[in-house]
C-alpha cells in the first residue's frame, strides 16, 4: 500500500511515548505520510481528562508546538504518522480499497494501566487514499464528533473519543466556505470489520491481522491453538460478536441512531466510532432516520441490530480459511458463531431495559417492554424524557408522564409496570432513584447542537461549552440547565437531517 510520501513535517517535543506497534506489524497496511501545513493553528478545546488519563501534559498540549502537533501541522519526535489502508462495504456495496482519506494515525500510547490508545487526525490533509477528496474537515462537524463521543462516553458506551478540536484558519468548500479544523481522536484502535476485508485478500496478511488483533483486544485468546474446532481465530469471532451485539443494544438503550453503519465503521474493539451523520432520538421511532444519504432506510433507528449482524457475517467470511481448512465447516462454525447474535443482543437490550424500567431481573416480561415500546411509537413519546418521568410518577408527580403519553394511553400498561414492580419488595423512591443512575437528563438534542454548532463555527463557543458540560454529566439534574433537556420543537423535527461533514 505504501507510496512515496511527502516531505517529513517538523517534529515537535511537545507529545510523546509514541509507539507505532500496528504500523511495525503490519506495513502492508499502511502509508508513512504527514500532514498538511496549517495556516494560523487555534485551540478550540481540549480534552484535560483524557489527557491526564493518557499521560499528557494538558499545558504542553496548548502550546505552539502542542497545537502544531493536534493540527498536523508537526509530527511528534518518537512517531511515525500513517494513513491506514481498508476496505468496506458502504450501503451494501462493497468497495475494494477505502482508507484514511483525512485522517493520519500518530501512534500509539499506554496509559497508566497499560494499556494502548492510538492517536490519529481527524482532517488532517489529503493522503493517497483521499479518491478526489481534499482530506480536509471543518469546525462544525469535527465539534460534533467531539461533543457526541464525549457523551457516549459518559453515557457508558463504548466510543472512540476526542482529546482536542483545532481550527486551521484555512477555508475549506464545501456548499461554501467553512472554517476548517482538526480532531484529534482516540481510540482502543482503528481496525475495523473493513481492514479485514482488505487483508482477506492478501493471504499473506490475514493471520498477521488477526493475531495482531486478538493480542491488543482480546489477549486471553491469544494461549488457544491455530487450528482445530476450538481454534483462537473461532473464539476471536465469537468475542467481536459478543462485543458488538453488546454495542448496538446500548444504542437503541439511549436512542442513538449511527446513521453510517459501514463495515468501515465497525470496530474490532467494539467501540463506537464517526459520528458523521448521526443523531439522537427525540420522539420514539423504529423508522428514524437521520441521515441525507441514507435514501432507503438501511441504517433506520430499528435496522440497527439486523444492519450489525449483516456486517458481522462479512467479518465472518474474512475469516473462514483460518477457522478450518475444510470450507464446509468453516461455513459451519462461522454461521454458529454468527448465529448467538441474536440471543446475546436480546440479553444485553432485555437487561438493559430492565433497568431503565427499575426491574432488576434481567428476565423481565418482554411483553411489558415491547407494549411500552408500540405506545411510545403510536404516540411520538420523548424516549429519554419518559423514563425520566416513570421515575417521577414512583415519587408521586404525575406531571412528567402526563406530558409525554395521555393518561388514558398510559395507564394500563402503568398498571402492569406497577405491579411487576410490586414484586421486588423495594420502596418505590428507591427504584426511582436507581432509574435516574441509568436514565439520562441531558443528552445531545439535535435542535441544541445544531444551534451550537451554528455559533462555534461563527467564533462563539460558549453554547458548545455548556452542551458537553451537560452532555458530560448526563444524570445530573440542574436547575440551569433545564432548558437542555426537552426536545426539539416539532418544527425542527419535521425536516432534521445530518450529513457525514465531507
Amino acid at each position: 500500500m505504501s507510496t512515496a510520501a511527502p516531505s517529513p513535517a517538523r517534529t515537535s517535543t511537545a507529545i510523546a511515548g509514541f509507539e507505532n506497534s500496528f504500523a511495525a506489524a503490519l506495513a502492508p497496511l499502511t502509508t508513512p505520510w504527514r500532514g498538511a501545513d496549517v495556516p494560523d493553528p487555534t485551540l478550540l478545546v481540549v480534552n484535560h481528562h483524557l489527557a491526564e488519563a493518557l499521560g499528557l501534559d494538558s499545558a504542553d498540549l496548548c502550546t505552539d508546538d502542542g497545537v502544531a502537533v493536534l493540527s498536523g501541522a508537526a509530527s511528534p519526535a518518537d512517531a511515525v504518522p500513517v494513513a491506514t489502508a481498508y476496505a468496506g462495504h458502504q450501503f451494501g456495496g462493497y468497495a475494494p480499497l477505502l482508507g484514511d482519506g483525512r485522517a493520519l494515525l500518530i501512534g500509539e500510547l499506554s496509559d497508566a494501566e497499560g494499556r494502548r490508545w492510538d492517536l490519529q487526525l481527524k482532517g488532517s490533509g489529503p493522503t493517497p487514499f483521499s479518491r478526489g477528496g481534499d482530506g480536509f474537515a471543518v469546525v462544525g462537524p469535527m465539534l460534533r464528533e467531539y461533543l457526541v463521543s464525549e457523551a457516549m462516553h459518559a453515557l457508558g458506551i463504548p466510543t472512540t473519543r476526542s482529546l482536542s478540536v483545532v481550527a486551521t484558519g484555512r477555508n475549506v468548500y464545501r456548499d461554501g466556505a467553512e472554517p476548517g479544523a482538526v480532531l484529534a481522536r482516540v481510540a482502543a484502535s482503528h481496525l475495523r470489520v473493513g481492514t479485514f476485508e482488505l487483508a482477506a485478500r492478501h493471504s499473506d496478511l490475514l493471520v498477521p491481522l488477526a493475531d495482531y488483533a486478538i493480542a491488543r483486544h482480546y489477549p486471553a485468546l491469544a494461549e488457544l491453538p491455530a487450528s482445530g474446532p476450538d481454534n483462537r481465530y473461532l473464539a476471536f469471532l465469537g468475542a467481536v460478536v459478543e462485543r458488538q451485539a453488546a454495542l448496538v443494544a446500548q444504542w437503541m438503550l439511549v436512542g442513538f441512531v449511527h446513521g453510517v453503519m459501514n463495515t468501515d465503521n465497525t470496530t474490532i474493539s467494539g467501540e463506537t466510532i464517526d459520528y458523521g451523520p448521526c443523531a439522537f432520538l427525540d420522539a420514539y421511532d423504529e423508522d428514524a432516520v437521520f441521515s441525507s444519504i441514507d435514501h432507503g432506510g438501511r441504517y433506520r433507528l430499528g435496522n440497527q441490530p439486523s444492519a450489525l449482524k449483516w456486517n458481522l457475517a462479512r467479518f465472518a467470511e474474512t475469516l473462514l480459511s483460518l477457522l478450518s481448512p475444510v470450507p464446509d465447516d468453516a461455513i459451519t462454525a462461522a454461521t454458529s458463531a454468527l448465529t448467538r447474535f441474536d440471543e446475546s443482543y436480546d440479553r444485553h437490550f432485555r437487561a438493559g431495559m430492565a433497568a431503565k424500567l427499575g426491574l432488576t431481573d434481567p428476565a423481565v416480561d418482554r411483553t411489558l417492554i415491547d407494549e411500552l415500546l408500540t405506545l411510545m411509537q403510536d404516540h411520538r413519546a420523548d424516549w429519554t424524557g419518559t423514563f425520566r418521568a416513570l421515575a417521577e410518577e414512583l415519587r408521586g408527580d404525575p406531571a412528567p408522564l402526563d406530558e409525554v403519553l395521555a393518561r388514558d394511553v398510559s395507564a394500563p400498561w402503568l398498571a402492569r409496570w406497577r405491579a411487576a414492580l410490586s414484586g421486588r419488595g423495594v420502596p418505590a423512591g428507591q427504584i426511582a432513584d436507581e432509574m435516574d443512575r441509568v436514565n439520562p437528563v441531558y443528552i445531545p438534542r439535535n435542535h441544541l447542537l445544531e444551534a451550537a454548532l451554528r455559533a462555534a463555527t461563527a467564533g462563539d463557543l460558549a453554547p458548545f461549552e455548556r452542551l458537553l458540560d451537560a452532555v458530560t454529566h448526563p444524570f445530573d439534574r440542574r436547575t440551569e440547565w433545564s432548558d437542555l433537556a426537552g426536545p426539539a420543537p416539532a418544527s425542527f423535527s419535521a425536516g432534521f437531517q445530518t450529513f457525514c461533514g465531507t
